[in-house]
């Protein structure tokens, strides 16, 4: 599959109906075959030459493993996988067999179905984390369906709790022969991206890229079409990708958001002068399918 965007990709066969059959996953866990995907705080273990994910075996893994804290990713390569959370309190673990690296990081040298193996681990083990408590008692939760879901431990409340994923637009904003790229402040010096911001309550991802471009520079959008999304899980989002048609081009910083915009040619972009974004963002998808001639 060579379209999709790094993370993104249907890799990994989640068996969602697996997650609530306590005997298939306790026969899982006791595999020789079952792979783990370590996660040390926010970092995965990688290693070797070209480098790759290091999965481990339950031996390997010894006293890390708890009776709740295993996550079922699903089957990876035709086998069951799991992501074994690590506290960051520790000393980074398993040295000999590579190094914990941040998730931008092995975007870029990852294989793809590796990379996207990680960042699901990465993006339960971050929501287990931050999810210890109820939101609507504030009482204890614990984790269910192979660590898929929580489950609030007062009996009055009982309530699920699901992960949290917070969309998000990415627009690719365009007029003829330019097209629209915006700066924030703390960003290396000479970077621009293409604009992009949460969905908000009750907005169509239509409406919401129409906000967005209007509040952070004050250009009018007509036309939007879809173009891909991404799996950004910084800590949890999902980058929703567009292409759009400006009806003005008047740049006003409306919000603050933005340092600077600016309206770009083909050949500014294709030169030395702009830094563009990150390779593995769907960002830089977006420029280069313009620069290629997409509209």
């Amino acid at each position: 599959m060579e379209n999709h965007n790094v993370f993104a990709g249907a890799f990994v066969d989640r068996s969602g109906e697996r997650r609530k059959d306590p005997d298939w996953l306790a026969e899982a866990l006791s595999k020789s075959e079952t792979r783990f995907v370590p996660v040390w705080g926010d970092r995965c273990l990688v290693g070797g030459d070209p480098p790759g994910t290091v999965l481990l075996t339950r031996e390997q893994l010894g006293d890390f493993i708890t009776d709740d804290n295993v996550i079922f990713l699903g089957l990876f390569r035709n086998q069951p996988a799991f992501a074994v959370p690590i506290v960051r309190d520790l000393d980074p673990p398993f040295l000999e067999l590579g190094e914990f690296k941040d998730l931008r990081f092995l975007g870029t040298v990852l294989p793809p179905d590796e990379a996207n193996l990680a960042a699901h681990a990465r993006a339960l083990v971050l929501w287990h984390d931050a999810t210890l408590y109820c939101g609507k008692c504030g009482s204890a939760s614990q984790p269910e369906a192979g660590g898929n879901t929580r489950r609030c431990c007062n009996p009055d409340c009982h309530k699920e709790i699901f992960p949290r994923t917070d969309p998000a637009i990415i627009v690719l904003v365009a007029q003829g022969d330019k097209c629209l790229l915006g700066r924030q402040e703390n960003w290396p010096e000479g970077r621009y991206s293409t604009i992009a911001g949460f969905v908000e309550p009750g907005e169509s991802l239509e409406d919401a890229v129409r906000r967005e471009v209007y509040e952070e520079t004050n250009i009018r959008v007509g036309t939007v079409s879809y173009h891909s999304s991404q799996p950004w899980p910084f800590p949890s989002a999902l980058m929703l990708g567009f292409v759009a048609e400006a009806t003005s081009d008047e740049i006003v910083l409306n919000d603050g958001e933005l340092e600077d915009a600016r309206w770009f040619t083909r050949k500014q972009l294709q030169s030395d002068e702009v830094g563009l974004p990150f390779k593995i963002s769907i960002a830089r998808r977006l420029v280069d399918h313009w620069l290629g001639g997409g509209g």
